[in-house]
């Protein structure tokens, strides 16, 4: 099994990037995906996921701001982050969730600069 997680970067303030995770060795379609990051000296947190049937949950801090998405046919989980602020700056991680089988991808890191 193998998340590859890409798009990282460094941005200013108010920007934009996107993340994409591409999962292999699953059945992907059945996971639930998610993003999580972890900022330096701060525990890894939630972002946003998205189940199988497209539902979507975001945490509060990014709401409106952030948009995740999949392509199933793909195999690839995506993270729309716009209007960035410093607070984003940290390693971005997708994993993949379905029942007792949980995976995580490397992370990327992303930087907003103010």
């Amino acid at each position: 099994v193998q998340l590859q997680a890409f798009g990282g970067g460094a941005v200013q303030s108010g920007g934009s990037l996107s993340l994409s995770c591409a999962a292999s060795g699953i059945n992907f379609s059945v996971y639930t995906m998610g993003w999580y990051r972890q900022a330096p000296g701060n525990q890894r947190e939630s972002v946003a996921r998205i189940t199988r049937g497209g539902s979507t949950v975001y945490a509060d801090s990014v709401k409106g701001r952030f948009t995740i998405s999949r392509d199933n046919a793909k195999n690839t989980v995506y993270l729309q982050m716009n209007t960035l602020t410093p607070e984003d700056t940290a390693a971005y991680y997708c994993n993949a969730v379905f029942g007792r089988d949980l995976y995580w991808g490397q992370g990327t890191l992303v930087t907003v600069s103010s």
